[in-house]
C-alpha cells in the first residue's frame, strides 16, 4: 500500500494528533504516503448544548467513521476518552499509542488554588466526571458549562466570564500552549476520564493490510491499562456520558484500577479499586464495575 487516507476532525489539536500519527506511520513504513481528510462532526457544530444532550461524545466520531465505512478513508484518529466502549459493526481499533500525561489540570489567571477560590466562583467545564468531582471536593465552586476547543475555552477565562477552566494536561502538552499557571488535578481528589491521554487509530476489521501496518505504532502496555479502565465503561453501559473517571497504573506485569462513579453534584460518591495481572485488564474492569454496582451505581445512573 503506498497511500492511507486519515480521516481527521479539523480542530487544530485533531489535526496535531493526526499529523503524529501520520508521521509515525511515514517512519516506520518507507515510501507510505499518509493524506489527512479533515471533516466537521455535529459534535464540533453543535455548541449552544451540552454533549449529554444532543447525544454523547461519540457525536465527535460517527462522520469518521461513516467516512471508514464507506471507504472515503482508510483510517480515523481519535481521542480514546471520547470513543464509546463498542465500535460500530465492522470497525475496530486497530493500534493505541503510547500514553501521554493523563491528568487533568486547573487553570486560572492568578495561580488560586481551588479550595483557595471565593464562593461563588465560576469553573468552565462540560465534563459531568470533573464537575462531579470539583464539586465533591470544593463544593462551594459553581460549575459553568463550556464547549468549543481548547483554544475557546481559554478565550473564556481571558475574558473573565469565568475564573477557571479545567483541561486536559495532554492537549495543552501537544498544542505547546504556555499557560502562567497551571495546576494538576490528580488522586484522590480527582482520577481522569478512562483512556484520557491516549490517541487511538480505528478502521475496517476486515482490512488485514492496514491492520498489519499499524501494528508498528501499537502500544501493548497502553492497550493493556485503557482495557482495563473501558472494562469498567463497558460493563456500565458504555456510556460516555456517565460521571466515570478510571485509572489504571501497570507494575511488573500488574495492573491496579481504580474507579468512581459520582452524582453531578458532587453529593454522591462510589470509588472502587482492585488488582490483578495485566493479561486479564478487561476482566479487571468488569470486576471493579461489579463492585460500584454493589454499592448502587444503578441507582445514581438512573438519576441522570
Amino acid at each position: 500500500m503506498k497511500a492511507l487516507k486519515l480521516a481527521t476532525r479539523k480542530s487544530r489539536l485533531a489535526l496535531w494528533q493526526s499529523e503524529f500519527v501520520a508521521s509515525a506511520l511515514r517512519q516506520a513504513h518507507a515510501g507510505l504516503e499518509v493524506d489527512l481528510v479533515p471533516m466537521s462532526t455535529r459534535g464540533d457544530e453543535v455548541l449552544d448544548r451540552s454533549l449529554a444532550e444532543i447525544g454523547g461524545k461519540g457525536l465527535f466520531l460517527k462522520e469518521l467513521e461513516s467516512a471508514l465505512l464507506d471507504r472515503r478513508a482508510d483510517i480515523a484518529v481519535h481521542s480514546l476518552k471520547d470513543v464509546p466502549a463498542e465500535s460500530p459493526a465492522g470497525l475496530v481499533l486497530a493500534a493505541v499509542l503510547p500514553r501521554a500525561d493523563w491528568s487533568d489540570l486547573w487553570i486560572d489567571a492568578g495561580g488560586v488554588a481551588p479550595w483557595q477560590m471565593p464562593p461563588g466562583s465560576k469553573v468552565g467545564t462540560s465534563s459531568l466526571r470533573r464537575q462531579s468531582q470539583l464539586l465533591r471536593a470544593w463544593p462551594h465552586l459553581q460549575v459553568v458549562p463550556v464547549r468549543g476547543n481548547v483554544e475557546t475555552r481559554l478565550g473564556l477565562l481571558h475574558s473573565g466570564r469565568v475564573d477557571a477552566v479545567i483541561l486536559a494536561a495532554a492537549g495543552i502538552d501537544r498544542l505547546d500552549i504556555a499557560l502562567s499557571h497551571r495546576r494538576v488535578l490528580g488522586p484522590p481528589e480527582f482520577l481522569p476520564a478512562p483512556g484520557q491521554g491516549v490517541i487511538v487509530i480505528q478502521c475496517r476489521e476486515d482490512d488485514g493490510e492496514i491492520m498489519r501496518l499499524l501494528e508498528a505504532v501499537h502500544c501493548p502496555a497502553t492497550q493493556q491499562r485503557v482495557s482495563a479502565e473501558r472494562g469498567v465503561v463497558a460493563a456500565l453501559g458504555g456510556d460516555c456520558r456517565m460521571p466515570l473517571a478510571a485509572l489504571a497504573e501497570l507494575t511488573d506485569g500488574s495492573l491496579n484500577l481504580r474507579a468512581r462513579l459520582a452524582s453531578p453534584d458532587g453529593q454522591e460518591c462510589l470509588d472502587a479499586m482492585a488488582t490483578g495481572s495485566a493479561k486479564e485488564a478487561s476482566a479487571l474492569g468488569r470486576q471493579v464495575a461489579s463492585a460500584l454496582l454493589d454499592q448502587g451505581a444503578l441507582r445514581l445512573l438512573s438519576h441522570l
